[in-house]
């Protein structure tokens, strides 16, 4: 995948196409992403221990990680993503910037 949790992403397509927000979660197996404040769906929840309330509850849904591009720390776009072996290390770079996207 070319994203990954703690990412900053812009949503290219769909219904919250333009939204952008940080990867909270990453299902590699599926290909999908959980992002903060999109693809918020409702749900019914049964009252529990730490909801005794119940009732509907809004909360992310996963989204295709093709729909996600993530955003470049120097320019602040969304861009693609390549990689290059720096000492060693496999590192993420942003094709717009050139700037290493890992720390």
């Amino acid at each position: 995948m070319h994203v990954k949790k703690g990412d900053t992403v812009k949503v290219i397509s769909g219904k919250d196409k333009g939204k952008q927000g940080v990867i909270l979660e990453a299902f590699p197996k599926k290909d999908r992403v959980l992002v903060e404040g999109v693809n918020i769906v409702k749900k019914h929840a049964k009252p529990s221990q730490d909801n005794p309330q119940g009732g509907i509850v809004s909360k992310e849904a996963a989204i295709h990680v093709s729909n996600v591009m993530i955003i470049d720390p120097k320019t602040g776009e969304p861009t693609r993503i390549g990689y290059k072996v720096e000492d060693g290390k496999k590192v993420r770079i942003a094709k717009k910037s050139g700037e290493a996207l890992d720390k």
